[in-house]
């Protein structure tokens, strides 16, 4: 069976292995900010080849405080108990830093956000996160809707 990127992550670069549950919620909106850039570049990218700046302005609609804040609202109902408990660690956690451009409010949903999904990151749950991230974006929406208007 193949390793995750993860594993195999650790196991090339020979990285110990740390308790999740140690981390900070800052320290887990740290990687999760990481790790949401990379699967909206990955979306923005396979939209086809364009100059840079465009893949740029298309991601940066997408990766704000603001458009994080909109995705917890469709979100948060669908979260485990244990998912909740680890976003509203990172909404309430105290940050020194604040967005230029979304609200105080937006801003510690995205970190919630974020927290969250360096939390599953760490536990390796990336499937949750795709499903999470399509939900969240509305991937799919499109087909099912022109589905259920052919019928």
């Amino acid at each position: 069976m193949d390793e995750s990127l993860i594993t195999n992550m650790k196991n090339q670069l020979q990285l110990k292995e740390v308790d999740i549950r140690s981390y900070s919620s800052l320290a887990l909106a740290y990687i999760g900010d990481a790790v949401y850039e990379v699967i909206i570049r990955t979306i923005v990218l396979n939209q086809g080849n364009m100059a840079v700046h465009k893949y740029h302005h298309r991601s940066s609609h997408l990766v704000n405080a603001t458009a994080q804040s909109q995705m917890m609202h469709t979100l948060e109902p669908l979260l485990t108990k244990e998912e909740l408990a680890v976003y509203k660690r990172g909404r309430n956690a105290k940050s020194y830093t604040v967005a230029k451009h979304a609200s105080v409010i937006d801003y510690r949903r995205a970190t919630g956000f974020e927290a969250l999904i360096g939390y599953l990151y760490l536990k390796e749950d990336m499937d949750r996160i795709f499903y999470l991230v399509k939900i969240g974006l509305h991937i799919g929406e499109e087909q099912n809707d022109s589905r259920n208007n052919d019928d």
